[in-house]
């Protein structure tokens, strides 16, 4: 990533994606931030521009692959092809089963999270080869990445986009493109705190299988995703990088069936 490169974030007006244009922008880069959320976008992005920041905002749907290579195409004329791309645009849903959810929602979660990644992956990653000059794609998956949970569209989604990032950076690795994934737990943002408000996450229960006890923040995302996008991790590619709190390394042995060793009356493990 040079000096003043141009960073492409999708799912830009809110929580990881709104963090990573504050990051790349706070660091000099030009960002173009794409959302469907127009009224959130474009006073992101007026924000940064008052603050002297050069962030542009596109109002895009990335379910919409004709959509995604327009504005693709309008991002290079205006700004030049990307050193770095960001896949943030993502659905979120509650609890529910394979049995009794809504085959609709199911398919236009996977229309954004999957689907999306895809459109925006090939239309900028397209423009990255054709620069010549290498680059960076970071995709937001998942600690749903590694383990089932009771999300059955967000969460084989998030599989998904780990194998798809996989073979990304085996193909674009000969043009010197960089392809990792960032796997965040629980993100500590409004909107979760709004579903652990209404009952709809227990909190609780989050952080009994966290190694520490604190959720990462937005922000402790975008760190991730610029050290990614560095110099620093020229060797990285093909990789998911939990940002998690210790969730991948703890959750089963925090729920083992004899329990933890400092909670016995022993003090050390049983078999």
């Amino acid at each position: 990533m040079n000096e003043k490169s141009l960073v492409v974030v999708t799912g830009a007006a809110r929580g990881i994606g709104e963090a990573t244009v504050r990051k790349f922008a706070s660091m000099g880069h030009s960002v173009a931030a794409l959302d469907v959320n127009r009224e959130r976008g474009e006073a992101l992005a007026s924000e940064l521009q008052t603050a002297g920041q050069q962030v542009v905002f596109h109002a895009c749907d990335v379910a919409d692959a004709d959509a995604v290579d327009d504005l693709a195409a309008r991002v290079q004329r205006d700004l030049g092809s990307p050193s770095v791309l960001v896949t943030s645009a993502a659905l979120i849903p509650n609890t529910e089963s394979i049995m009794e959810m809504d085959l609709g929602a199911h398919d236009r979660m996977w229309r954004v999270n999957y689907h999306g990644t895809v459109h925006a992956c090939r239309s900028f990653g397209r423009q990255m080869v054709a620069a010549g000059r290498g680059g960076s794609i970071v995709t937001l998956g998942s600690i749903n990445s590694v383990l089932p949970m009771p999300l059955p569209a967000y969460n084989p989604g998030k599989a998904a986009i780990a194998r798809l990032t996989q073979l990304l950076a085996a193909e674009l690795g000969r043009h010197h493109i960089r392809v990792n994934s960032v796997g965040p737990t629980y993100v500590m943002t409004p909107e979760l705190q709004a579903r652990i408000d209404s009952g709809q996450r227990d909190l609780a229960k989050m952080m009994k299988v966290h190694a520490l006890d604190i959720l990462p923040t937005p922000a402790d995302v975008a760190e991730a995703i610029a050290f990614l996008s560095s110099p620093a991790a020229r060797a990285i590619t093909g990789i998911l990088m939990p940002v998690d709190s210790g969730w991948t390394a703890s959750a089963t042995y925090m729920t083992y069936s004899g329990g933890v060793p400092w909670e016995s009356d022993t003090g050390s493990p049983t078999a």
